[in-house]
């Protein structure tokens, strides 16, 4: 009986004692964590942490500005190629410009080279007065206009200044006066009527402007502004021209520039410059040249009527009257 309560205490104590060393090592264990968290900055986590999520997001920002930078150099470059093909199509362009330039510069040096091989006419007698003008001056078949008999001393230009003429062929009709006053080396007189039978300078009204380099000159000089009024019917200068400074002992030639004949009749145009221009005789006291200009012929919505009766009244005109007509193929 005493060994079984000896035995009994026993038990108890052995209990006992275990339980009291699992609490000792999990008190132990606690305080050891304890001990543990407070030594440890929790911060210390997030310091390591937030370097690597700043430097991602900079990454991320330079991954950005580098895909924006890559975005606008494409579209530089594309633009870069639009504008080479660009000046590339323009270079193309220009070359086939200049080569139709060329080729219509080529047939333009034919067209006027054959010009003047086309009027170029027998040299008629000069008067001693014009061999004296003319001695020691070289005359060659470049400063002949299809060959006009350049026996006259004095010369007068009856150009119509109308509307059609002034805006489309007047640079042509200053060069046809140079080329003509280039075969008159010297003229003992000039004068330029319109075809109405007004001067170019009134201060020359009823005379001769003297020839000189310099009267010469001022008559071109006029000639770019001159625009009097013009009915398109040369019968009125050429009459004027003959009555005012017809003689018996000057040689004159007329030289009518113009583009269309809006006048009633051909043939009383023909009768009125006989009368005029025939004395009661056979030859005609003057020389009548007639020039056509293409006018209604090249420009859109021209004339081809008025043209084409002007044509016919000035071969006839000049054919009758001594003279030569000459009409150009072109405005240039």
């Amino acid at each position: 009986m005493s060994r079984n309560k000896r035995q009994k205490k026993r038990n108890v104590t052995e209990i006992s004692v275990s339980f009291l060393d699992v609490i000792s090592c999990g008190f132990g264990a606690i305080v050891l964590l304890l001990l543990i968290a407070k030594t440890v900055d929790p911060s210390a986590f997030q310091t390591v942490k937030n370097p690597i999520e700043g430097s991602m997001a900079a990454m991320q920002q330079q991954l950005f500005k580098i895909r924006g930078e890559t975005t606008a150099l494409n579209l530089s470059f594309q633009s870069k190629e639009e504008q080479l093909s660009d000046i590339r199509t323009r270079i193309e362009n220009l070359k086939k410009e200049l080569a139709e330039i060329q080729q219509k510069k080529k047939a333009a040096a034919r067209l006027e080279k054959a010009e003047r091989s086309k009027l170029l006419l027998a040299q008629q007698n000069l008067t001693e007065e014009m061999k004296r003008l003319l001695m020691g001056v070289e005359q060659s078949k470049n400063d002949m206009i299809g060959g006009i008999p350049v026996d006259s001393e004095y010369i007068i230009f009856i150009v119509d200044t109308s509307g059609s003429m002034f805006n489309f062929a007047w640079p042509r009709v200053r060069k046809e006066m140079i080329n003509i006053l280039n075969i008159y080396p010297q003229v003992k007189g000039i004068q330029v009527m319109n075809d109405m039978g007004d001067y170019m300078f009134s201060s020359f009204s009823r005379k001769w402007i003297p020839d000189t380099p310099a009267r010469r000159k001022a008559i071109l000089n006029r000639l770019a502004t001159w625009t009097p009024f013009s009915n398109s019917s040369p019968v009125e200068g050429i009459q004027k021209a003959i009555q005012q400074f017809y003689s018996s002992n000057k040689k004159i030639s007329l030289y009518v520039f113009g583009d269309d004949f809006t006048g009633n009749s051909i043939g009383q145009v023909l009768d009125a410059t006989d009368r005029a221009n025939r004395d009661n005789g056979a030859n005609p006291l003057v020389r009548i040249h007639t020039i056509g200009f293409p006018v209604h012929f090249q420009v859109e919505g021209g004339n081809l009527a008025t043209a084409t009766r002007f044509s016919a009244l000035m071969r006839a005109l000049s054919y009758r009257n001594n003279g030569t007509f000459i009409g150009l193929t072109g405005l240039k």
